[in-house]
C-alpha cells in the first residue's frame, strides 16, 4: 500500500507562532481541553484573547461553569442521515464539561452567540420540562415506536447531569412507555441508572455504547480533562454487561499519531469487560474544530502538528474536513483505509458481533401525559 503524498494546507492564522499569541492563559484553561475562546462564526463582532504586553502579575482567574436553562417546544430532534442507525435522538444539554477538545458538536454552541471554544465547556445549557415535553411527543397520534438515541450530540452523563437528572428523567419516561433507547457516553456516571436499564435490557429495549479513546491516563487527560479515566469507563462496560445491559465500546475518534497505535488494545480490554459490539469514528473537524485542533496540538504536541494534520487531510482529500455521507464519519483514502481494516480485523478475530443486535419496538405504548407526566418532571422554578 502507498500513501499519497498531500500537501499541507496552511493559513497564517495556523502557523504555530500565530496560534501561541492567542492562547488563553495556562490558569485559565487548567482542568480545560479548548485553549482559546474566539468568538462564534455568527457574530457582527469577533473576539480573540492576545497577548499585548500588558500582562498581568497576577495569576488568571479560571474559568467556572455556568449553567442556564432554556424552555424547548420540543425534545426529539429528527434526522434522515443515511449514514447513522438512527433517526430520532435527544439532547438533554447545550454544551459538554467533559471538555474534549475535538467534539464535533462544538460548533453548535455558535447558534447561542457563544464560543465553541472554551464557553462550550463551561457556559452550559440545559433543557426544562424535557421528561413532560417527551411524554406529549410518543402520545402524539401519529406517532410510531423506533429507538431513541442519547448522547449523540453531547455527553448525557456529563458531570451537571449528577445534580439535575433530565437523563434519568427521560429514561423514566422510555421504561414506563417501554420505549427503546441507545445510549453513548464516556461517563461512568450511566451506573447510576442501572436500575431502570437493566430492567428495561431484560426486555430488549435498551442498549449502551463506552466511548473510550486511549488507555493512556496521561493522554486522556490531555483530550477529555474532565471525563472520566480510561479504567473508569472499562469498568462501566463489565458492570453494566454484568447487570445485563448489552454495554459495546466505541473507539473515537481515531486521531493519526496521536492515538491511531491503541486501535487493537482497546477492543481487546473492552471485550474481556464483555464487548460484543463496537464501532469506529476517525476525527472530524467541521468548522471552527479546524483551527481548536492544530491550536491542542501547539499546546499539547506542538513536534507532531504537521505531520498530524497532514494525515488527518489526507484521509479527507486534502482537506481538514468532508461532510459527505458516508464518507464523513470513515475518511476515505489510504490511510483511512487502513484505519478500517484493522478495526475490522481485529473485531473479527476477538468475536465481536459483526450485525448489531436490534432493540424491540413492539412493546411500546403510547403514555397518558395528563394522568402519567407529574411523576416525570423536573421541578426546578
Amino acid at each position: 500500500m502507498t500513501l499519497r503524498r498531500v500537501a499541507l494546507l496552511s493559513e497564517p492564522r495556523h502557523e504555530p507562532a500565530a496560534i501561541v499569541e492567542r492562547l488563553q492563559p495556562a490558569d485559565r484553561r487548567r482542568g480545560r481541553g479548548a485553549a482559546t475562546n474566539a468568538s462564534g462564526r455568527y457574530e457582527i463582532l469577533s473576539r480573540e484573547d492576545f497577548d499585548d504586553g500588558w500582562t498581568r502579575e497576577e495569576a488568571a482567574e479560571p474559568l467556572v461553569t455556568e449553567v442556564t436553562w432554556e424552555r424547548p417546544k420540543s425534545v426529539l430532534t429528527r434526522n434522515q442521515s443515511p449514514d447513522i442507525p438512527f433517526d430520532r435522538s435527544i439532547n438533554p444539554y447545550r454544551g459538554c464539561e467533559h471538555g474534549c477538545f475535538y467534539c464535533f458538536a462544538r460548533p453548535t454552541h455558535a447558534y447561542l452567540g457563544l464560543s465553541p471554544g472554551l464557553d462550550f465547556e463551561s457556559r452550559l445549557v440545559a433543557k426544562h420540562d424535557v421528561a413532560r415535553l417527551l411524554e406529549r411527543e410518543l402520545a402524539a397520534p401519529k406517532y410510531a415506536a423506533a429507538t431513541i438515541a442519547l448522547g449523540t450530540n453531547t455527553d448525557p452523563y456529563q458531570p451537571i447531569e449528577r445534580r439535575w437528572r433530565i437523563t434519568r428523567s427521560v429514561l423514566e419516561v422510555l421504561q414506563r412507555t417501554r420505549h427503546p433507547v441507545s445510549i453513548v457516553t464516556k461517563s461512568n456516571l450511566i451506573m447510576r441508572d442501572l436500575d431502570i436499564l437493566s430492567g428495561m435490557a431484560r426486555e430488549g429495549l435498551a442498549k449502551v455504547f463506552v466511548s473510550v479513546t486511549t488507555l493512556d491516563r496521561t493522554l486522556a487527560r490531555k483530550m477529555e480533562p474532565r471525563a472520566p479515566t480510561p479504567e473508569k469507563r472499562l469498568e462501566a462496560i463489565a458492570a453494566l454487561n454484568g447487570a445485563g445491559v448489552p454495554a459495546g465500546v466505541m473507539v473515537a475518534p481515531i486521531i493519526p499519531a496521536i492515538n491511531d497505535s491503541e486501535i487493537e488494545t482497546i477492543l481487546a480490554r473492552a471485550h474481556a469487560a464483555g464487548a460484543r459490539e463496537g464501532g469506529y469514528v476517525v476525527l472530524r473537524l467541521p468548522l471552527e474544530l479546524r483551527d481548536m485542533f492544530r491550536e491542542w496540538l501547539q499546546v499539547n504536541f506542538p513536534d507532531r502538528l504537521n505531520r498530524t494534520v497532514s494525515l488527518v487531510q489526507s484521509m479527507r482529500e486534502g482537506k481538514d474536513y468532508e461532510a459527505a455521507w458516508g464518507r464523513r464519519m470513515a475518511g476515505s483514502g489510504p490511510y483511512a483505509w487502513m484505519i478500517g481494516r484493522r478495526f475490522e480485523m481485529a473485531a473479527r478475530r476477538l468475536g465481536y458481533c459483526e450485525q448489531p443486535a436490534p432493540l424491540r419496538t413492539d412493546l411500546f405504548h403510547k403514555p397518558m401525559p395528563e394522568a402519567e407526566g407529574k411523576g416525570a418532571q423536573l421541578s426546578l422554578f
